[in-house]
């Protein structure tokens, strides 16, 4: 495990410039994407931006890219590279993952999608209890608003509209997300609590609120997890990315060919397993994650200091 080294900045130095990076970052970030959708889409699409900005799509993802993916990821190489000064081990992007950890990424994810679809349900019930009803309406405007925001970005007309979300949305965002919170953030946490899965787990808990969309919060949340084990376990950023990149490239493909009736299967339908089938992705989740942290524990390398 790592621990502070004498004369480095502590953890919470590293933690509040690492928030204070992202936040410059992705205002920054904004105030370029407002700019641009001046230049390229005129004067009144800015303008409308705030009364009718989910309409306006190209708007939309100027925000969405400028903001986001590349402000998170700018923060991210800043932090590792400038102030800690230690990308490998804050980034872990010198390793690739063995072609088994791969497989096992990929079967993972699609195994755990019903207990996904459990803890979605289970969310939407604990929001509906009166005590959480104040904070359920306020988390039901923010909600409204991000999943108006996403329908305007997920109409895909064409095989490239869908190309280029399953790029922007599922490998870019991958990335950036990935870097910032699982590679500088969790690694962060390892040496705050020096304790592995505490920093998993808190690194999830600020990943799944970081989206403000609590009534996805629980199944953000094992996502996080997921993704943080994965890291830690085999100490290389990929299979976080690989993993955030067939959860979110997944979403992309399945609600393309829905809307091009391709499949009957609605994306956004939570009831489409029983109770059999959560205890069956229950049983595979973890089977797999054992077999999983066997083989990339094995080959974990471990930094030099």
């Amino acid at each position: 495990m790592d621990y502070p080294e004498r004369n480095a900045l502590s953890p919470l130095i590293q933690f509040s410039t690492l928030t204070a990076l992202t936040v410059g970052a992705m205002l920054i970030g904004g105030a370029i994407g407002f700019g641009i959708i001046a230049v390229f889409l005129g004067t009144d699409a800015l303008m409308a931006f705030g009364e009718a900005g989910s309409q306006n799509t190209s708007a939309l993802w100027i925000l969405q890219i400028t903001s986001g993916t590349i402000a998170m990821f700018v923060a991210a190489v800043i932090f590792a590279m400038a102030v800690v000064k230690k990308p490998k081990e804050y980034l872990k992007a010198d390793k690739l993952p063995s072609f088994i950890l791969i497989i096992l990424v990929f079967a993972i994810m699609f195994a755990g999608t019903a207990l996904m679809e459990l803890l979605s349900n289970l969310n939407q019930q604990l929001l509906s209890l009166d005590f959480l009803k104040g904070f359920a309406e306020w988390a039901r405007t923010k909600e409204d608003a991000a999943e108006k925001m996403m329908e305007a970005l997920f109409q895909m007309r064409t095989i490239w509209q869908m190309l280029f979300n399953l790029l922007v949305v599922g490998l870019l965002t991958a990335i950036s997300e990935e870097f910032l919170f699982r590679g500088c953030l969790q690694t962060i946490l390892v040496r705050w609590t020096r304790n592995p899965h505490a920093a998993v787990w808190i690194t999830a808990i600020i990943f799944s609120a970081f989206h403000v969309q609590f009534f996805g919060f629980l199944p953000r949340l094992a996502l996080g997890v997921l993704f943080g084990y994965m890291v830690a376990w085999s100490g290389s950023i990929w299979p976080g990315v690989w993993a955030h990149f067939v959860n979110n490239g997944t979403a992309v493909v399945v609600t393309y060919l829905y809307q091009h009736k391709k499949i009957n299967l609605n994306p956004d339908d939570q009831h489409v397993f029983n109770y059999t089938g959560y205890l069956i992705s229950l049983i595979f989740v973890l089977f797999l994650l054992s077999v999983y942290q066997r083989i990339a524990s094995g080959t974990k390398k471990i930094p030099a200091h």
